[in-house]
């Protein structure tokens, strides 16, 4: 075995990993990721099918696995575990309850998969962890979860929505991102009553349905809107 069957082998791995983790993934971002060429990504897909890996090629898009193949679990070094866990305590703080409820279900299920002497590690340093914003840990949403769905997914989104000084009203929103101040979660939403995008406090969402009707998936990025925003001199929050 020569030098390089080492790196290579972790390299696979980690593609594997990486096909399992998205839907779609193309040559020049994993050329990137681990810093070879594409032709190199080209030969390392061409071994994992010859190891008889059920790879899928989409022509001019990327590679996938095929519907319904999983890996075995994957393990976590030290380090990942950690981060792991200085996440969980970031999100403990979150004021959004569902939000809260989901990461601590999948935190325990990823737990579950840890070495036991790094669960030991890990369980120390949870219990060294304090981050002090939220530090009564108030809720004031509850729909975060919903949202998500709502996001990805392209259901529209019925809210009664009170925003400040001004009177409640029902809105049918289109769903577009989500992104955090330091204070607050915010849902920006394509608004149908103000025929525009629009900016959403969670915490001022006093009633929401996630609605059964579509909408088409929206071309702008998150970055365009940011850009958008700062054109027009208009306020993220």
């Amino acid at each position: 075995m020569d030098g390089t069957e080492t790196p290579r082998l972790s390299r696979l791995t980690a593609i594997l990993t990486q096909l399992q983790s998205k839907r779609l993934t193309n040559a020049t971002d994993l050329a990137k990721k681990f810093q070879v060429s594409i032709r190199t990504i080209y030969r390392d897909i061409r071994a994992l099918e010859e190891a008889g890996i059920p790879v899928f090629t989409e022509e001019g898009k990327g590679y996938s696995l095929v519907e319904g193949y999983r890996l075995p679990p994957v393990s976590f070094t030290e380090s990942q575990a950690n981060a792991l866990i200085t996440a969980e305590q970031l999100v403990l703080r979150n004021k959004d309850a569902s939000f809260v409820r989901e990461y601590s279900d999948a935190i325990t299920k990823i737990k579950a998969i840890l070495l036991h002497k790094t669960k030991d590690k890990a369980d120390l340093l949870s219990k060294r962890i304090a981050i002090r914003n939220n530090p009564e840990n108030n809720s004031t949403s509850n729909n975060m979860s919903a949202i998500q769905l709502a996001l990805t997914n392209f259901n529209l989104l019925k809210i009664d929505y009170h925003a400040e000084q001004a009177a409640r009203t029902q809105r049918t929103i289109e769903p577009f991102a989500i992104y955090s101040t330091q204070e607050n979660w915010i849902l920006i939403a394509f608004c149908r009553l103000r025929q525009e995008y629009r900016a959403f406090r969670l915490d001022r969402i006093e009633k929401l349905e996630i609605m059964e009707a579509h909408f088409e998936p929206h071309k702008m990025t998150l970055p365009e809107y940011f850009a958008y925003c700062l054109a027009k001199s208009r306020p993220l929050t």
